[in-house]
């Protein structure tokens, strides 16, 4: 593992253009590890060029903006793939044009890529991953306050708040040292945990009309109708999947959010693994908080029965 990381290194130290993609639909800590890299590797090395790409997402352009590069940029660059498990979810297609592509994640591996690979799910986040990473070592790279905002919001939103069970004595390590950086932290908790008002209204309705079997598994189906009633969009929708966390004897909760072309579920525990059950679903994820994808509402049932079966 130690050579990787050295490969790594010297890779990013070699190539004077780095262009960073991760997934779709931008989570905080897609987006933290992304621009976070980017913001470390121009400050450390200004002659560099650095880009992110990938679409954006309004609630979250406080971590930072993409860049718009024509397919030139790609000749002989290096490519970084951060947070990102399979080849189908990276953002911007052109990953695969550059010279010489890295993938760095924290999800469990279930599909193999790139050219050197760094893959850890004992990690909180990519964004720790990296903090890690350049704190081993050390020599030629500079943290800054910028980048130091970037990866603490990256580390925050896949902890839940450092509620979730992923957070670990290494994660509180690497937070202590961000916030040696005057970033203002208190801005970002307060960036990444403001709602809309018809957020605050479906959040309300989920509290309302949610449903739960007897093992406690509790579900609450979003539909387009459901989505164009309250205004809101299918990101914004999806962040509430925790509302149902609060409610004494949940178990497992889960949203199922309509998409033009499938129904994607997000899906948490308090303490009980459902990875296993995401992957049935053509999904993944980590121990405690997972996703998966379905094509009908009559599979609804079969995932919240195979939810119930993993619930002692």
């Amino acid at each position: 593992m130690v050579n990787k990381k050295k490969e790594i290194i010297e890779a990013i130290k070699k190539y004077p253009t780095i262009i960073i993609h991760r997934h779709v639909n931008p989570d905080p800590d897609a987006l933290g590890s992304q621009i976070g890299l980017q913001r470390l590797l121009k400050h450390s090395y200004p002659s560099k060029e650095v880009f992110v790409v990938g679409e954006e997402v309004d609630r979250l352009l406080f971590i930072g903006e993409m860049d718009v590069i024509t397919d030139k940029k790609y000749k002989g660059a290096l490519v970084i793939v951060c947070d990102t498990a399979n080849l189908s979810r990276i953002s911007d297609s052109r990953y695969d044009h550059g010279d010489l592509l890295i993938k760095i994640d924290h999800h469990p591996e279930y599909e193999q890529f790139g050219d050197l690979s760094w893959v850890d799910p004992s990690y909180s986040s990519a964004s720790e991953m990296l903090v890690d990473l350049f704190l081993q070592f050390p020599e030629g790279f500079i943290m800054n306050k910028e980048a130091a905002k970037s990866f603490y919001a990256g580390i925050l939103g896949d902890t839940g708040n450092f509620m979730n069970g992923n957070t670990t004595p290494r994660t509180l390590k690497m937070v202590s040292y961000l916030r040696t950086y005057n970033f203002q932290p208190e801005r970002i908790h307060n960036w990444l945990n403001i709602k809309s008002k018809n957020s605050s209204r479906l959040q309300k309705d989920i509290l309302m009309s949610f449903k739960v079997t007897d093992k406690g598994v509790a579900y609450f189906i979003i539909t387009e109708v459901l989505l164009n009633m309250y205004g809101l969009d299918r990101i914004e929708a999806s962040n509430l999947v925790n509302t149902l966390s609060s409610v004494r004897g949940n178990k497992i909760w889960a949203l199922f959010i309509e998409y033009p072309t499938e129904i994607r579920v997000r899906i948490r525990s308090r303490s009980i693994p459902i990875a296993s059950v995401a992957r049935q679903f053509n999904g993944g994820g980590h121990s405690l908080a997972s996703g998966a994808t379905i094509h009908s509402w009559e599979e609804v049932d079969h995932v919240i029965q195979a939810l119930d079966r993993v619930c002692p």
